[in-house]
C-alpha cells in the first residue's frame, strides 16, 4: 500500500513550509504582567533591546525595547497572514490604517507594492499575567501581483467557522480560516483580499487549524483542484496515525491530497495546522523583508523604500501602542 505521506521531516524554526507559502513562525511568549507603558513589570536584564529573540525568563522583547513587539518595518511581494491563539496585537502602517486585534482572530496583510508595519504586543494586563500566542503565515504574490496596491483585512473570530465532528472515540474541530471543502458543511470563510493568490479559485487554497480530542479519528478530504500541495504542521500532540502511518511530534508532512486520508489521534489532545495550495512554480528570491522573483527586482524595493518610506508614517513613534480602553477594532 503506497503511504499517503509523500514527505515527513521535523519541525525546525521556523517552519519551513511548501510552495505557495514561504514559511510560519509560532510565537509563544509567557508574559508576565504590564507596567504603566505596557511593558513587561519585570526586569529586563539579560534581554537584548531591539534584538531580543532567547526567551529568557519565558518570553521575548523581540525588536520592541518598551512594548515587546516588531515596530516598524517594510514588506514587498508577499502577504502576511496572523492567526493569534492568545493575547493582543496593535497594528499600525503606512497607509493611514490600524487595529487591534484578539484571540481567535485573523489579520491577512497583503504587502503588494510596499508597505510599513507595525506589530506590537501590549501587556494590558496589569494585575496578573499576559500569555501570547500566533502564528505568522507568509504566503507568496504571483509576479502579476507583487507590486499591487497594499491592504488588510481582519478575519474576526465569530466570522470563522467551525467544522465540528464526532465518532465513537472522540470529536474533531476544524477551524476553516481560509477555504472549505463542499464535504465540510461549516459556512463559508471570509474572503481573502482581492489581490491575493487565495483569492483566485485556481489555485485551492486552503489553510485549517484542526484540533482533535484524544482517540479521535478523522478523514481529511480530498483537495477539490488539481496539482494542489497539502503539509500539516503537527505541532500539538504525542502521536497521530496518518493511513496507518504513526508519526510523532513536533513534524511536518506533506502528503497526498487526491483522496481521503484517515487521521487517528493517539492519547493526548492534538493539533494540526493544514497549508495547502496550488504552486506558483516561480521563482523566489526573498532578502530580509522582501520576496520578489529577481535580485534585480529586490534591489529596486530597496531603493523604492529608500526613496518613498512605502507611505506616510504617521504615527508619533515607531512602534505605536492604541491605549488601554480600546477593544478589538480596525481603522483605515
Amino acid at each position: 500500500m503506497t503511504s499517503s505521506i509523500l514527505k515527513i521531516g521535523p519541525l525546525g524554526s521556523p517552519w519551513e513550509t511548501i510552495d505557495p507559502f514561504l514559511v510560519c513562525v509560532h510565537h509563544i511568549d509567557s508574559y508576565p504582567q504590564g507596567n504603566a507603558e505596557w511593558g513587561p513589570a519585570a526586569s529586563l536584564a539579560g534581554h537584548t533591546l531591539g534584538r531580543d529573540m532567547q526567551g529568557q525568563d519565558g518570553w521575548r522583547m523581540y525588536f520592541g525595547r518598551t512594548v515587546p513587539g516588531f515596530p516598524a518595518h517594510p514588506h514587498r511581494g508577499f502577504e502576511t497572514i496572523t492567526i493569534l491563539r492568545e493575547g493582543v496585537v496593535d497594528h499600525s502602517d503606512s497607509t493611514g490604517a490600524s487595529a487591534r486585534f484578539g484571540a481567535g482572530d485573523v489579520q491577512w496583510l497583503t504587502a503588494g507594492r510596499g508597505i510599513v508595519h507595525a506589530e506590537m504586543f501590549p501587556l494590558l494586563n496589569q494585575d496578573g499575567p499576559n500569555p501570547l500566542e500566533l502564528f505568522q503565515i507568509w504566503l507568496n504574490l504571483p509576479a502579476r501581483s507583487k507590486v499591487v496596491e497594499p491592504n488588510f483585512k481582519m478575519f474576526w473570530a465569530e466570522e470563522i467557522p467551525v467544522y465540528r465532528a464526532s465518532d465513537a472515540d472522540g470529536h474533531t474541530e476544524v477551524l476553516c480560516i481560509v477555504g472549505k471543502p463542499c464535504d465540510l458543511d461549516s459556512g463559508a470563510p471570509p474572503a481573502p483580499p482581492p489581490n491575493s493568490w487565495a483569492a483566485d479559485p485556481s489555485a485551492d487554497v486552503a489553510l485549517w487549524n484542526i484540533t482533535l480530542s484524544p482517540g479521535a479519528r478523522w478523514t481529511l478530504p480530498p483537495a477539490p483542484g488539481s496539482g494542489t500541495r497539502r503539509q500539516l504542521i503537527f505541532f500539538k500532540g504525542a502521536t497521530l496515525t496518518i493511513d496507518g502511518q504513526t508519526v510523532g511530534q513536533p513534524s511536518a508532512m506533506e502528503i497526498c491530497c487526491t483522496e481521503p486520508v484517515a487521521v487517528v489521534n493517539g492519547a493526548e489532545s492534538s493539533e494540526i495546522l493544514m497549508l495547502q495550495g496550488r504552486p506558483m512554480a516561480e521563482p523566489v528570491v526573498q532578502d530580509g523583508p522582501f520576496v520578489m522573483n529577481s535580485a534585480d527586482e529586490i534591489r529596486q524595493a530597496y531603493l523604492d523604500y529608500r526613496q518613498t518610506g512605502f507611505g506616510d508614517w504617521g504615527w508619533p513613534s515607531n512602534a505605536p501602542v492604541h491605549g488601554p480602553g480600546r477593544r478589538r477594532f480596525a481603522s483605515r
